[in-house]
């Protein structure tokens, strides 16, 4: 894949929308806590982009981005802690989210 002209903002917002819409629905809760992490901006530009791929163009680009931009082990974790606060910030760890989360664990690990 080509380089992917992604700020770490911008890399965050899409693995954030990526995991929120793990269970089909993106509420507003998980959309305040996106934004939380990035300016309003920044999440409308890549909810634009993120609309338009589908789960293989995501994956493809989220991986890409994450070696252009050398995340560690560390920044893998604060990630995953991000992702992991997503998810229970509606009450309901659910299991597409559960899954989600194991999967993209494993692949952020594997950088």
């Amino acid at each position: 894949m080509k380089t992917i002209e992604w700020t770490r903002d911008e890399l965050i917002a899409y693995v954030l929308l990526y995991a929120a819409n793990s269970d089909f629905k993106e509420s507003n809760t998980e959309r305040n806590i996106i934004i939380s992490k990035v300016d309003m901006q920044t999440f409308q530009d890549i909810h634009n982009e993120f609309d338009h791929h589908n789960d293989y163009q995501s994956i493809n680009k989220i991986m890409t981005s994450l070696k252009q931009h050398a995340y560690t082990s560390d920044d893998v974790d604060v990630l995953m802690t991000d992702i992991q606060t997503l998810f229970f910030s509606d009450g309901n760890f659910n299991i597409n989210e559960q899954n989600m989360f194991r999967c993209l664990n494993r692949l952020f690990k594997s950088l």
